[in-house]
């Protein structure tokens, strides 16, 4: 299980991470969201922030999205069922294989 966090603050609408995970989505101001379908919520932090956990074999999409952010506004991280994150967050300048 891993979280995709997106920090609305830091987002400026510069959208490389569209092309990279479809889950990723343009909102209606225009910044950068996730896509939730399923029994996936999207939680929101007073709109600084959107995030969601997901359990599936994506990872690498939402990773090569992170990457391709140039705002470093997109963070991936492990998280476990009950106990919260357990990785570090991916950044730009982790290595993402194609």
């Amino acid at each position: 299980m891993y979280r995709i966090t997106i920090d609305r603050d830091a987002c400026d609408g510069v959208f490389a991470c569209l092309v990279r995970d479809g889950r990723f989505a343009e909102d209606g101001e225009g910044l950068a969201t996730l896509d939730t379908e399923g029994p996936t919520e999207l939680e929101v932090d007073n709109a600084h922030a959107v995030a969601a956990a997901f359990d599936d074999d994506r990872r690498d999409d939402a990773e090569q999205a992170a990457a391709a952010c140039p705002l470093d506004a997109i963070h991936v991280e492990s998280v476990e069922d009950d106990a919260g994150a357990v990785d570090a967050p991916a950044s730009d300048t982790e290595e993402v294989q194609p």
